[in-house]
């Protein structure tokens, strides 16, 4: 987990850590959770802080308590963190880029040749 942006909450860097290990497939659907000791230790943080991180995951549907054994990935998780992320995906970057474009007067066709060309780039690694 990468708890280091700190502009961002503690809880809230530890949920987002959390999203990212499901989405990398690091945690599937119904395996179980690291506990929140585990997680205090290992970031030197307090245990009511990890707390909160997880019930930010329960609240979203991403995680469930089994009482007595633990929290585990819900079903559907995948999905819910893949369509939460697309939205913000568009909002912070699309619309932004597109808005920029608009200004340095690209042609539709110009961008998708760029992306495309970018695109290319990346998987070529």
């Amino acid at each position: 987990m990468n708890i280091i942006n700190e502009n961002i909450p503690i809880f809230a860097r530890i949920a987002e850590g959390m999203k990212d290990h499901i989405l990398m497939g690091d945690l599937k659907e119904g395996d179980q959770l690291p506990s929140t000791t585990q997680i205090s230790k290992e970031y030197n943080i307090n245990i009511a802080t990890v707390n909160r991180a997880v019930n930010i995951l329960v609240s979203e549907g991403i995680a469930f308590k089994k009482r007595g054994i633990g929290m585990f990935v819900s079903e559907g998780a995948v999905d819910k963190l893949i369509d939460e992320r697309r939205k913000t995906f568009r909002e912070n970057y699309i619309l932004a880029t597109l808005t920029e474009a608009q200004r340095l007067r690209y042609s539709v066709e110009e961008l998708q040749t760029m992306v495309a060309d970018a695109y290319n780039e990346i998987n070529l690694e």
